[in-house]
């Protein structure tokens, strides 16, 4: 495997926290916090409340055998050609997943669209026996009237957004994978990613598996709000699961051709930072970025770093 400085971009860890009191640079990348990041600093940022929400159109899309649920923030006034965000949830998740996201990138300049997947709030299970997760993206975005846009996933939704930008790239801008494994099916990545869990992991309680120990001792109440969310994703009915379009492995990710931002956290227990500097790696146009003191939730942990991170990346794709 090349090292990962060999890529077109390189890996980048470059971020800002609050008023530029953290600058990980390529220390971030590493899973360092640079000097001058103390614990007050991340640990305010850890506390920050949910902001007000800007206005968006709420709707249930009728795809087909497919309603999904969603909400738009349509295009910022006088700027109809604004580039698109959409945002895919995770399985704890659904479209009101980004309440930390949705006014910041609408505040940057985009048109904001989350979604729920089928079988997540809003969006009853119905069948899913031909349904894949990037198809029903597909569909969406042709109902919404959205050419190419910016996929911006956290674990679950950043696979659909990995099959997606396999199957799809011309559609894509970019696109963000956060806080994921990838849905990688070669059998050597799966026994060592298997083995970095015990048994019985997945049947622990989803703020342990989701939500890392940091945020969960400086912010009880945010962990709750978590989990009402996470217990309000689920919709009535069976939880149907997507299937792909493609066998996502480590040769298709050395194919893809749109540009990634790889973001992990630093205490993720399902893609640690070797992890993700592993897909860093594979990606041929990378970039990756480690939030200090984050889970497998870093959206919702470390957001102001998520946001700044992101955004930074968006820019140079517009």
């Amino acid at each position: 495997m090349r090292d990962i400085r060999q890529s077109r971009r390189g890996v980048i860890g470059s971020t800002m926290l609050g008023l530029g009191l953290l600058a990980a640079g390529r220390a971030g990348a590493q899973g360092l916090a640079a000097p001058g990041a103390t614990q007050r600093d991340l640990t305010e940022a850890m506390l920050r409340p949910l902001p007000e929400q800007r206005p968006a159109t709420a709707g249930v899309a009728q795809l087909g055998d497919a309603a999904l649920a969603y909400w738009d923030t349509g295009a910022p006034a006088g700027n109809a050609q604004a580039p698109t965000i959409i945002l895919l949830h995770p399985s704890t998740g659904s479209h009101a997943t980004w309440g930390y996201q949705q006014p910041v990138f609408a505040e940057a300049g985009y048109r904001v669209i989350g979604y729920s997947r089928r079988s997540h709030l809003g969006s009853p299970s119905r069948s899913a026996e031909d349904g894949t997760g990037a198809g029903d993206l597909l569909k969406l975005t042709d109902h919404l009237g959205v050419g190419r846009f910016h996929a911006v996933g956290s674990a679950a939704g950043a696979i659909v957004a990995v099959d997606f930008a396999l199957s799809h790239p011309g559609r894509l801008h970019s696109a963000v994978f956060a806080c994921t494994h990838m849905g990688i099916r070669d059998a050597d990545y799966l026994t060592m990613s298997n083995g970095l869990r015990p048994k019985g992991f997945a049947e622990m309680p989803s703020e342990f598996r989701e939500v890392g120990p940091s945020y969960r001792a400086a912010n009880p109440a945010g962990v709750a709000q978590w989990v009402a969310l996470e217990h309000g994703s689920r919709a009535p009915g069976r939880r149907v699961p997507l299937g792909y379009e493609n066998e996502i492995t480590w040769a298709g990710l050395r194919q893809m051709k749109v540009p990634a931002l790889l973001i992990g956290g630093d205490a993720d227990l399902w893609a640690p930072p070797s992890v993700v500097r592993m897909f860093a790696a594979a990606v041929p146009d990378s970039e990756m970025v480690i939030v200090p003191e984050a889970g497998h939730s870093a959206y919702w942990e470390q957001p102001e770093i998520f946001n700044r991170t992101v955004l930074e990346f968006l820019g140079r794709h517009r």
